[in-house]
């Protein structure tokens, strides 16, 4: 690498934007791996977002109706005009995305696709992934009205960026239910990726979860891909380490990570690192279990003798173990990283094992 790094970047960063910029406007079959979708779904959508669509996975069949989601890096609206069918009339769907010819063609479809569906509940917004708080639509705005010609006029700006996060965030904090991202976390640079699953996490609601396709490898890219500008716009040099990824949602403060699609043959190959598709699921957990008394009763179904889980608590299976009266509805109502684990026992938190133990004529 003979470049300065900041130059390095800066060229990174350019041709990412270049080209998915290109993207948004000829159809590009090089940008990450092909994917299948519900044909249900896509049958209502535009040929044109369907064609520039770019991504490595399908995290949007996750989602349940009355789902708030937040789409990270939404490109041209395919997965937030699927999520808009799913999560249905009382849902809601918010895609971001920094790439303005990504956003118009977007954006081009909103009232035709709210006239196909039946109800509007798509909108998107312009920000950095790895910055949640900072809406660059107004952001921009205020530059138009106040361009910047000295270095005072740069403080300003600077000031009304911070004003926006604390005051006008992009997206509020605790408002999601569910993130999704498909195959973009991967082009944010290295040292901000940390913040950006703080912010992840920022915003995702108590006992909400995230659901992110990205490209993984099996070990650490040589210095020659880390450089290469067309490998990251591919996303192949930013892809996380298998291990990495999962590692990065626990160091935000995320819990129950699993791995639910693990591409079996690798995407690529390039100096015998292997590149695969990769989705994670991750939930946040909610802030009032510890703080609460009421204990209703679980049984462990297995496969497993004993499991722990990522607060440090370990089922025995066939066993009871009392568990937070909102965790355990979070279990009835599918949105737990414990549910299809845990059996929930009627009763609560009755001393009693059965009915036939409590003297009841017939059993169930």
């Amino acid at each position: 690498m003979s470049q300065d790094l900041p130059q390095v970047q800066e060229d990174i960063e350019n041709e990412v934007i270049r080209r998915y910029a290109e993207g948004a406007q000829e159809v590009e079959a090089s940008l990450c791996c092909p994917v299948s979708y519900d044909d249900s779904y896509l049958k209502i959508l535009p040929q044109e977002i369907i064609d520039k669509d770019y991504g490595c996975g399908d995290p949007s069949k996750y989602a349940v109706p009355g789902d708030t989601v937040l789409d990270l890096g939404s490109g041209g609206g395919k997965i937030c005009y699927i999520l808009s069918q799913l999560v249905g009339a009382k849902g809601k769907v918010i895609g971001v995305d920094f790439n303005d010819t990504m956003l118009a063609l977007a954006r081009k479809y909103l009232d035709e696709m709210a006239e196909k569906v039946g109800y509007a509940n798509v909108e998107f917004r312009k920000g950095k992934i790895q910055d949640l708080g900072l809406d660059f639509d107004r952001a921009e705005a205020f530059l138009e009205a106040h361009p910047v010609a000295q270095a005072d006029g740069l403080q300003k700006y600077e000031v009304e960026c911070e004003r926006l996060r604390r005051e006008e965030p992009l997206i509020e904090t605790n408002s999601i239910d569910l993130i999704v991202s498909n195959c973009v976390l991967n082009l944010v640079k290295p040292e901000d990726k940390l913040d950006l699953f703080r912010d992840m996490y920022r915003v995702t609601a108590p006992g909400g979860r995230a659901v992110i396709s990205d490209i993984v490898c099996d070990r650490d890219p040589g210095p020659e891909i880390l450089a290469d500008p067309e490998l990251w716009s591919g996303c192949i040099a930013g892809a996380f380490r298998e291990d990495r990824f999962i590692d990065m949602f626990a160091e935000a403060g995320f819990q129950g990570m699993e791995i639910l699609v693990r591409q079996d043959e690798p995407w690529r190959v390039i100096d015998d690192v292997e590149f695969r598709s990769m989705t994670v699921r991750a939930w946040k957990p909610q802030a009032s279990l510890s703080l609460e008394t009421k204990q209703m009763q679980v049984v462990y179904a297995g496969p497993w003798h004993q499991a722990t889980d990522d607060r440090g608590r370990t089922f025995t299976r066939g066993q009871r173990t009392g568990i937070s009266e909102a965790e355990y509805q979070q279990i009835l109502d599918g949105k737990s990283a414990l549910a299809g684990h845990l059996i929930p026992v009627d009763g609560g938190n009755s001393s009693s094992s059965g009915c036939c133990e409590s003297g009841g004529s017939a059993c169930c």
